[in-house]
């Protein structure tokens, strides 16, 4: 049996710590340099950057890295593979060759694409309208593993799942077939937790009492084995904290019901097991897969049209009575609502009565608008405002001065049949090789979990958060809010008070008339939670306050419930 091979994040996103690839390469041993760099809202990103300069389309950042990194990984033998080719892979791997003739050293280097489906939306349901501005399936790392396996020293893709960048290397050193699902499934879930970086390893992390060594955390690692589970760990001498918590907390990141389909292989996150295995080491084992569906999943954007937003600070007295009049001045001013495609008022009520000071007596007024047309949500919209300056509530100033309209985003999530997807891996040598699917089919009913018994006993008036820790994303258009508790009474607790009624009476007005979808992952004494709709059409569109859901965890564990007396410290 191999060793396990221990693989390295450096990039949780597009404009993650430039200096996480050095850390991670002089940190300590490893066989793989991994960096995932794509979100819904980069690939907008990286489609307006390519409409611009055809020749980019990629995630610049990743070269700066690869230029630091480059000669080190070479010598000691260590695999860089990354997304950061986004629109642009093969662009990318060109890049990644001038870097290293221009440094006077030989790089092997490959790249998977198939993924953009601009050139032919036919096949995608449902179907599309228009011509969006990227449109990329979701592969698997089949390519990647293929890659390695003909000598390649980097590896470039496009939209490949998060979790193929380790789900690759891994089937690449272990030598596991595309039928191997268990050991695929635990490759996916270690994947999946080191794909955030540092939210593994104490980042975003909600019980900071927990966290003794509070410098900026390591970058994590992955240590995965032959059969499929791995060791989550980080650095010697880094910062930050791995523990059973942690890693349950970016295991139940986005991942929506416990059944997680990808490319490869479905994995069953309710039977992953967390065993804290020394200090910065928890052992994930268990997990469970099944066949991949016969669909793969599609990111579309479409432009959108354009936007603006004023917001108005309210002092004081009689906030409520000064935004009406703000609100009714303002549209009038600006011939009404109608003139505008969508409208979007907030009034953010930070005000305190008696407050202390003047910053804490203040409320904002928040007001947006779109259109397709930029100049009706442009300076004709934001000097409107500012016409209120002397002539609208006592107090009126904003926060910013007018400004001009800015272009934004629609995120639609689809499927496309694997037979309208041709992934393709180009070999350090220029070969291009079609990468052949894993079987299909369907996933197996999720497994019975019999409730356990709930504490007895007296209540109390305390936050959700005394009992259970979160950790919140989006999804497109909807909110993921996994939830865990930290021993298994308050699981049993847990399990019983989320129902989906008082998750909504929870989560409060804006999620009244939502659809809630509630799955219980008992292995991770967790509840995770979907609410469809929350986020409108994804991050680059909606007006909410918090537009990727990152603090809604938060605000769960703020709101008070009656907890039993006997969870409480």
């Amino acid at each position: 049996m191999t060793r396990p091979v221990i693989i390295g994040n450096c990039s949780g996103f597009y404009g993650d710590r430039i200096a996480a690839a050095r850390e991670m390469v002089d940190g300590g041993p490893i066989d793989v340099l991994c960096g995932d760099y794509l979100a819904e809202l980069t690939m907008l990103i990286l489609a307006k950057a390519q409409a611009k300069d055809p020749s980019v389309g990629y995630a610049k950042t990743f070269l700066t890295q690869v230029e630091d990194v480059l000669g080190t990984c070479l010598e000691c033998g260590i695999k860089i593979v990354a997304n950061a080719g986004g629109l642009n892979a093969a662009g990318l791997a060109d890049a990644i060759r001038a870097v290293a003739e221009r440094l006077g050293l030989t790089v092997a280097v490959a790249h998977v694409e198939g993924d953009d489906l601009r050139g032919d939306l036919s096949a995608i349901t449902p179907p599309v309208v228009g011509k969006p501005v990227s449109a990329n399936a979701y592969l698997g790392g089949w390519g990647i593993a293929e890659a390695l396996g003909a000598g390649a020293d980097v590896v470039v893709t496009g939209r490949v799942t998060d979790a193929s960048l380790v789900v690759g290397p891994a089937a690449w050193w272990h030598g596991w077939g595309r039928e191997d699902w268990d050991r695929l499934a635990g490759a996916v879930a270690a994947g999946h937790v080191i794909e955030c970086g540092p939210q593994a390893t104490g980042g975003n992390y909600p019980f900071l009492d927990e966290i003794t060594d509070l410098r900026y955390p390591g970058f994590p690692i992955a240590e995965v084995a032959a059969d499929g589970s791995s060791v989550i760990t980080k650095h010697p001498d880094t910062g930050g904290l791995v523990s059973v918590g942690t890693v349950t907390a970016q295991l139940l990141y986005e991942i929506a019901e416990p059944a997680y389909l990808g490319p490869d292989v479905t994995t069953h996150m309710d039977t992953a097991v967390l065993t804290q295995d020394g200090e910065h080491r928890v052992t994930i084992s268990g997990v469970r897969g099944s066949a991949p569906p016969a669909t793969l999943k599609v990111a579309l954007n479409d432009a959108g049209g354009f936007r603006n937003t004023m917001t108005f600070v309210l002092t004081g007295l009689d906030i409520e009575v000064k935004a009406a009049r703000c609100e009714a001045m303002l549209f009038d001013l600006l011939g009404g609502r109608g003139r505008f495609a969508t409208t979007d008022v907030r009034l953010l009520r930070y005000d305190t009565p008696d407050a202390p000071e003047n910053a804490l007596a203040t409320a904002h007024l928040k007001v947006t608008v779109m259109d397709p047309d930029p100049r009706v949500v442009g300076r004709a919209f934001s000097g409107a405002a500012m016409e209120l300056a002397l002539a609208g509530y006592a107090g009126f100033h904003t926060t910013t001065p007018p400004t001009s309209e800015s272009a934004y985003g629609i995120y639609r999530p689809a499927a496309v049949p694997r037979s309208a997807v041709e992934q393709v891996v180009v070999l350090p040598d220029g070969t291009r090789s079609i990468v052949a699917d894993p079987p299909t089919g369907p996933a197996p009913a999720p497994p019975e979990h019999p409730a356990a018994a709930v504490p007895a006993g007296p209540t109390v008036r305390a936050p959700l958060g005394a009992v259970c820790g979160a950790r919140s994303g989006d999804k497109g258009g909807n909110a993921n809010v996994g939830l865990w508790a930290r021993d298994d009474a308050g699981h049993a607790w847990l399990r019983a008070h989320l129902t989906v009624e008082r998750l909504r009476e929870l989560l409060g007005p804006e999620a009244a008339d939502l659809r809630i979808e509630r799955y219980e992952l008992p292995t991770l004494r967790a509840v995770n939670v979907v609410v469809h709709g929350l986020l409108g059409a994804g991050v680059a569109s909606t007006a909410r306050p918090d537009p990727q859901a990152k603090g809604l965890g938060e605000y769960l564990r703020s709101r008070i419930v009656d907890v039993p007396v006997a969870l409480l410290p």
